[in-house]
């Protein structure tokens, strides 16, 4: 038996039928293994059999077989099997052009083949006819194996049109070099490890790396906009030259698909390596920075940036091109080597591999959380007597609610604690057996009414044939280890995935979607919060804000007279006995054990629930607190000025410096003064800069121009460069309005920073102190 882990897989209809094709990763290199002689398979109901069976009689290569599986409705259904998939396509759609339904028509074979045995990334092989190319028809069963691949970290330097290509470097564990384009043909020593090849050429550029590729035989190439840009360009290079960019193993091309629209994104599939993409990743690990530019985020992480960055950077490289293109390369090469550290030092790949044996999803799949679902869910499903829904198959005018929010209660406290229910939604699921399955069960009255636990909207659950919670309770322990390992991404990670089995099942885009079993978790969610803010309220305290999973309590009582310790532990006993609360009324209620857990998360010294700008109405997810934690206090802010990045700088360190000044109790006029004043004479105008994304090309803006786009225009028609559907603009507020910060040709509008920017940060705190802005500044005045 061999350990293996999927990198890639795919499928062919092949003259001697539907083969599937799989490229593993092993402690022995790569091994490619192909399945012959399998079939696509589908399901229609029973009693449509004689029907199909008639309008398929002139195809040849399918066969019928009844079985015991049935709709979620109970009604019995065939399976119809093909030996090509092209013969499937073609059968489906003769089959529902005389309106018999068919089921899991969609399901790619070389996923079901897996998943039905299931395998997500791991395996066990074993065959007896392996050879030299590939494994015929091995045995396979799932294993928890984790490999160790090789890795090629690829960027590209190009034209600032991407028409034209300038150079590729590569950086792994053996290699350095840069392939550059060139009148020449020769090879020279970048530095002690590095490697510059000059090529006569672009396809010639092209080809070498595409011989380095096949030498090297990496698992997977790495890189920042990886997919979107470096290898979408090499194509497009390649089909100019009319060269095959055999970027796979076997010398395999890519196959490519993009979202249709302007500007959609694109998706490759390469055979036999990864494509891994660092955004991507760090995004999917919850990693937040202001741009996802690599020079920012290497900046952030590595201590280091690019050797060129900036806005010229574009005719910087084409400057370097023509005058000195051993300087090009070290750039180059600077670029692929920060990819590569930083993928080694978040642990970047350790996560994907770990993310793909949870879910099934290939290492660099990205998204994807109704596909996951899916992946472990069907064959769970199939064993328990069910076939799935097509998507969009049901039709209901119920509409599940979304998470509870409670009205918050504005004003400054001391002494507000958070109370968080772990994972909520999930801990809702295995309680209550919340489960497509579990409902079908009780809808068709297959289970005893005692055993079913009630849901919202009509819903039942069955709790002996529910699928999710053990599903979950799999996923639980897996994010326990993760956390005892301070794997912090990984955590989270499967935090995500866990939280979308409630999403896909609200989901129109889930064939699962159904808004009876959505909203037996949502509204059982607002119910757990309205009551345990009922029960916390009991205990003489008082809950001003709830959000979702969360209740913010302050401890009214004796705020005035507590110590930061005290504090704690009275968030610690309430945890304990709401849990224990909740343990008590479900057990006697329904006979369930509760799953649900409550943990005292935070302790605010101080607290600022604000109002909604321009009303005494509480606002909703916005906060901010003075946070203790041991004898550290630190400054949190939640969805106000200081944490948003379309805010300017300015704004932002003013709040930060005056809520901190006003949670400790220090003048903080003085520092509304001053920085008003350096405002006003222009010495913060360098944090004066709005950033903001183009989300559409500049002349789709067609009515109510935004700043960003003003600046955005005006930069393009003074000649200052041109900016793309995707690009970040920065810009300043003028006596002419926005203009771009490059190309600036008006007076700052002090006025506008002081009365758009400080002025709301500052009122929103200084409001609950009878004082504003204008008033500070207007006393400063009346002393002159």
């Amino acid at each position: 038996m061999t350990d293996a882990f999927l990198l890639t897989r795919g499928w062919r209809d092949g003259r001697r039928g539907l083969e599937l094709d799989y490229w593993w990763a092993t402690d022995n290199g790569p091994v490619h293994t192909r399945h012959t002689a399998q079939e696509a398979v589908f399901f229609i109901l029973a009693g449509k059999l004689p029907q199909a069976q008639q309008l398929l009689a002139d195809m040849r290569g399918w066969r019928s077989r009844a079985l015991t599986l049935t709709t979620r409705d109970g009604k019995a259904v065939a399976a119809l099997y093909f030996t090509r998939v092209g013969l499937a396509r073609e059968a489906e759609k003769r089959l529902t052009s005389h309106a018999i339904a068919c089921w899991e028509a969609d399901i790619r074979p070389a996923e079901r083949f897996l998943m039905e045995r299931f395998i997500t990334a791991g395996a066990k092989l074993q065959s007896q006819h392996s050879g030299s190319t590939a494994w015929v028809d091995p045995m396979l069963q799932p294993a928890d194996y984790r490999p160790t691949l090789s890795l090629a970290s690829v960027d590209i330097e190009t034209t600032m049109d991407a028409k034209r290509l300038y150079s590729i470097g590569v950086f792994s564990a053996r290699s350095r070099i840069v392939f550059m384009v060139s009148d020449l043909d020769v090879e020279r020593q970048l530095n002690d490890d590095a490697r510059l090849i000059f090529c006569p050429g672009e396809k010639a550029c092209l080809l070498r790396f595409l011989q380095w590729l096949e030498t090297e035989d990496p698992d997977a190439l790495i890189g920042w906009n990886l997919v979107q840009f470096d290898l979408w360009v090499l194509q497009r290079v390649a089909d100019r030259l009319k060269v095959s960019l055999t970027l796979g193993r076997g010398r395999r091309t890519p196959h490519w698909r993009e979202e249709k629209g302007e500007g959609g994104r694109r998706f490759v599939n390469v055979s036999g390596r990864v494509m891994l993409d660092g955004i991507e990743l760090l995004k999917a690990a919850n990693y937040q920075f202001e741009s996802f530019a690599l020079n920012q985020v290497a900046t952030e992480l590595l201590g280091e940036g690019k050797l060129l960055h900036g806005a010229g950077r574009g005719e910087d490289i084409t400057r370097l091109f023509a005058s000195n293109k051993p300087e090009l390369a070290r750039y180059n090469l600077k670029d692929c080597e920060l990819v590569w550290e930083i993928f080694s030092r978040e642990g970047l790949l350790a996560f994907a591999i770990e993310r793909s044996q949870l879910t099934g999803l290939l290492l660099d799949r990205i998204g994807g959380s109704v596909a996951a679902f899916e992946y472990s869910y069907l064959p769970r499903l199939h064993r328990a007597g069910f076939i799935a829904p097509n998507l969009g198959e049901l039709r209901t005018d119920i509409i599940s609610p979304g998470g509870y929010v409670m009205d918050s209660e504005p004003g400054i406290y001391q002494h507000v604690l958070v109370l968080d229910f772990k994972s909520l939604y999930p801990s809702i699921i295995r309680t209550f057996f919340i489960d497509p399955c579990a409902f079908w069960k009780a809808s068709l009255a297959m289970a005893p009414a005692a055993e079913c636990v009630p849901g919202f909207n009509g819903a039942e659950f069955d709790r002996n044939n529910a699928i999710l919670p053990d599903m979950i309770e799999n996923l639980w322990r897996a994010r326990e280890l993760a956390k005892s390992q301070a794997n912090v991404p990984l955590s989270y990670a499967i935090k995500i995935i866990m939280n979308s089995f409630y999403g896909v099942l609200g989901s129109t885009g889930c064939r699962f979607f159904d808004p009876r079993i959505a909203s037996s978790i949502t509204l059982r969610g607002h119910e757990i919060i309205q009551a345990s803010k009922n029960w916390i309220e009991q205990q003489g305290q008082k809950v001003i804000y709830g959000d979702t999973d969360s209740v913010f309590v302050w401890l009214r009582g004796e705020s005035g007279t507590l110590t930061n310790d005290r504090a704690r532990d009275v968030g610690a006993e309430l945890a304990q006995g709401l849990n224990a609360w909740w343990r008590d009324k479900l057990f006697q209620e329904l006979n369930i054990d509760s799953a649900l857990e409550i943990e005292f998360e935070t302790h605010y010294r101080k607290f600022l629930m604000p109002t909604v700008r321009g009303s005494d109405e509480g606002s909703k997810k916005r906060y901010a607190g003075l946070a203790t934690q041991g004898d550290t206090e630190t400054l949190v802010f939640k969805g106000l000025e200081s944490v948003r990045t379309d805010w300017t700088p300015l704004a932002r360190e003013f709040q930060t410096e005056l809520y901190r000044r006003v949670f400790l109790e220090l003048d903080y006029r003085d520092c509304v003064l001053d920085c008003v004043n350096r405002l006003m004479r222009g010495e913060a105008d360098d944090k004066l800069v709005y950033r903001k994304r183009l989300r559409r090309r500049l002349d789709d803006y067609e009515k109510n121009i935004p700043p960003h786009v003003q600046a955005a225009r005006k930069q393009r028609d003074w000649g200052a460069g041109v900016l793309r559907r995707g690009d970040w603009v920065s810009y300043v507020i003028t006596t002419n309005g926005a203009e771009p910060v490059n190309a600036r040709r008006s007076p700052i509008d002090y006025e506008h920073y002081r009365d758009k920017q400080l002025a709301p940060v500052a009122d929103g705190i200084l409001h609950f102190l009878g004082d504003s802005l204008a008033a500070v500044t207007d006393q400063q005045i009346s002393l002159f």
